[in-house]
């Protein structure tokens, strides 16, 4: 406790004094992509990262929390370490290796999970998947269908507005739970079971919602006929891959680990990964459902347990980067209620962040007829993370969302973000966790 009293004040001043250092050519630098300015952001971003994660560790939460924390503390509201702003050249590096980092956690995800038990617990994480993606839907639909929004909000028809603000709120962002519970070393449980099948299924519903909403936008038609072939699509995809993968994946990794050539196995894993996730986007669904499909795949091969050891180093570095990233998206003058400019976003952002709570936890009851740590579940299902900022930009780029809504959307997503890991440590803590199905 003494340590971590030390740690994070001294971290903040260290940072302090090196932003100030960087921050004229920074500034000066208006979309430059300068080699050096991006390498000490970089440093900065994983050293900040560990020594966070530590401080929190030792407080009793989860080190996810204190990565999402430093975040905040070096993106552009607060020191401008991390450059968020679409002007600036590194913005999109940055959001390159934090795409990077969050396909390498559900890699790893993927060669951590039985797939066995994933079909066992099937029905289970579907009900859950549905549950948490219709009732948070139609609660957010109808609030923005309601007298209670103003109608300034809305730049477009208030349906298609509404429609829009229910699908940012069903997606799960499998990345934060996922990582949550693997510190925890409860990934085999009944509950990470639930929770991640549920959240790969939401992924893929959110992923068909949020296509039928930007269509809608455009004005053009959409049918039940194409709602069904989007999903059947997303899901096809994850079902084919990884049948196909079975079976040819053994026989190329067979040749690979034969070869002499130094890190030809953990290469091979990673451009697998990619390659995965990059032909899962080409075919209509996430790429973080590739790679989580990529890393079941090599869970069966001879070479598993290798490669599970030789990517643990390689995600230790690019995953912190994924969630200083989300972290520094947060702007923290929406939370000046000093500021009357900001009362109606928080008003708002209040209102979709209880709704995107509850909608997930009431999906922990989804599941009667098994016994598990349901508010454990409702928790790991809530955070939005990544997910939801990607459906706040598309609706921004769209002409969908005004800026005060788009606002308003980021602080529900930062703010189901941060809560969830502490709440599911809260949960774990006081219930434990359930032993998967056997047989």
């Amino acid at each position: 406790m003494k340590l971590a009293r030390l740690v994070l004040p001294a971290a903040f001043l260290l940072l302090l004094g090196v932003e100030r250092l960087w921050a004229q050519p920074a500034a000066a630098a208006a979309g430059d992509t300068d080699v050096g300015r991006f390498l000490f952001v970089l440093a900065i971003m994983l050293i900040a990262g560990k020594i966070s994660g530590e401080a929190f560790e030792r407080l009793g939460q989860p080190a996810v929390v204190g990565e999402l924390v430093a975040g905040v503390i070096l993106g552009g509201s607060v020191l401008g370490v991390i450059p968020v702003h679409p002007d600036d050249g590194l913005s999109e590096i940055v959001k390159l290796f934090a795409e990077v980092g969050v396909l390498i956690l559900l890699f790893e995800i993927g060669l951590q999970t039985d797939l066995k038990q994933m079909f066992r617990v099937g029905r289970g994480a579907s009900s859950i998947a549905l549950v948490g993606a219709i009732v948070p839907f139609t609660l957010g639909a109808l609030y923005w269908m309601s007298p209670l929004v103003p109608a300034e909000l809305n730049i477009t028809s208030t349906f298609t507005t509404a429609l829009f603000v229910g699908a940012t709120l069903t997606a799960t962002s499998v990345g934060i739970t996922a990582r949550v519970l693997s510190d925890m070393r409860v990934m085999s449980s009944l509950e990470a079971k639930l929770i991640i099948g549920a959240a790969v299924l939401d992924d893929i519903l959110g992923l068909v919602l949020l296509g039928i909403v930007a269509t809608l936008a455009t004005g053009v038609a959409v049918s039940v006929f194409d709602v069904g072939v989007a999903f059947a699509g997303a899901v096809g995809f994850l079902v084919v891959a990884v049948a196909v993968g079975f079976v040819v994946a053994p026989h190329i990794f067979g040749i690979i680990d034969r070869m002499r050539v130094r890190g030809v196995l953990l290469v091979a894993a990673f451009a697998f990964a990619l390659l995965i996730a990059a032909l899962a986007e080409k075919m209509g669904s996430a790429m973080i459902v590739g790679a989580f499909a990529g890393g079941i795949i090599l869970s069966r091969t001879n070479q598993f347990d290798t490669i599970e050891a030789q990517i643990k180093p390689v995600a230790d570095i690019f995953t912190p980067i994924f969630f200083l990233s989300i972290g520094a998206q947060f702007d923290v003058r929406l939370l000046n209620v000093f500021d009357p400019g900001t009362h109606q976003v928080l008003v708002v952002g209040g209102v979709l962040f209880l709704i995107a709570v509850v909608g997930k936890v009431v999906a922990g009851w989804a599941v009667p007829w098994r016994k598990f740590n349901r508010p454990l579940v409702g928790f790991g299902m809530m955070p939005r993370g990544e997910v939801g900022l990607i459906f706040a930009n598309i609706g921004l780029a769209a002409g969908v969302l005004t800026e005060a809504l788009f606002s308003a959307i980021i602080l529900m997503v930062i703010g189901t973000t941060l809560a969830a890991p502490p709440l599911v440590k809260m949960c774990f803590n006081r219930w434990k966790t359930t032993d998967p199905p056997v047989g």
